[in-house]
C-alpha cells in the first residue's frame, strides 16, 4: 500500500522540509511508502553535481522574475519547477523493491511514458540521462537521492509549464537542448487533472502498488 498525497501548490523549502522529515519516518518504519503530487512556484534547483554557471541570469534577474533558488541534495544538475509542472516525490523505501536505482529511474520513466501515450506524445529514453524525452527535447526531468535505501526527490513532468523560464538555465546542464510540454507537443491548455488521473493509475501498474489517498496533516 501507498499513501499519495496531493499538496496542490505548495513553496519549495516547505515541500523540501516535509520530503525530509518523511524521509526520515520512512526509514525508521513510522510511515508507509508515499508519492507526493504537487506544483511549485518559479524555483530553480541545483543538485550535487549542479554548477552555478548554469543558472544563466544575475540574482538580481532570479529575484525580479519571482524565482527562488535551492541548492539540493538530489543527483542531477539545476531544473527548474514552477505552476503548471506535474511533480511527484515518492518518498519509498527501495529495500523492499530490490535496492535496485536504476530499475526504480527506468520504472519512473515508464510511467510517464505511459502516461504521454494516453495523449498520443511518442515518448523515449535517453540510455545516457535519465528523464523523458520528445523529438529530442526534455518533457519530464528526473533528479533523486537515496539514503540508506529510502528515496527523495523524484520526477518533473511539464505539462502546461511557463517555458520561458527554462531559457534562464542550461537545463539538467544541457548547453543545446531544450525543455517541452504536453500543452506545446498538443498545441493546447491542458488541465493538470487531466494528467494527474493517469499518471496514477500508471504509478499503480508500474510500480504494482495500491494507491490511496491520505489525509496530510504535516502542513
Amino acid at each position: 500500500m501507498c499513501l499519495v498525497w496531493d499538496l496542490g501548490l505548495l513553496e519549495y523549502g516547505k515541500a523540501w522540509e516535509l520530503q525530509k522529515r518523511l524521509h526520515r519516518q520512512r526509514g525508521e518504519g513510522e510511515v508507509p511508502d508515499i508519492l507526493l503530487l504537487l506544483e511549485h512556484p518559479p524555483t530553480i534547483t541545483i543538485g550535487r553535481s549542479g554548477k552555478l554557471d548554469n543558472v544563466l541570469i544575475s540574482n538580481e534577474r532570479l529575484a525580479e522574475e519571482g524565482i527562488s533558488l535551492f541548492f539540493i541534495e538530489r543527483g542531477g544538475d539545476v531544473t527548474y519547477h514552477g505552476p503548471g509542472q506535474l511533480v511527484g516525490y515518492p518518498i519509498f523505501d527501495l529495500s523492499e523493491r530490490g535496492k535496485d536505482l536504476h530499475r526504480y529511474v527506468r520504472d519512473i520513466e515508464e510511467v510517464i511514458i505511459r502516461t504521454l501515450r494516453d495523449f498520443a506524445i511518442d515518448a523515449g529514453r535517453d540510455v545516457d540521462h535519465p528523464g523523458v524525452w520528445v523529438n529530442g527535447e526534455e518533457i519530464a526531468a528526473i533528479g533523486l537521492s537515496v539514503r540508506r535505501w529510502v528515496s527523495m526527490h523524484g520526477f518533473a513532468l511539464n505539462v502546461n509549464t511557463n517555458l520561458d523560464h527554462f531559457t534562464f538555465i542550461n537545463p539538467c546542464g544541457f548547453f543545446d537542448r531544450k525543455a517541452t510540454s504536453v500543452s506545446k507537443v498538443l498545441c493546447r491548455q491542458i488541465p493538470m487533472e487531466a494528467v494527474r488521473e493517469p499518471l496514477i493509475s500508471h504509478f499503480q501498474d508500474v510500480f504494482r502498488v495500491s494507491l490511496r489517498n491520505g489525509i496530510n496533516l504535516a502542513l
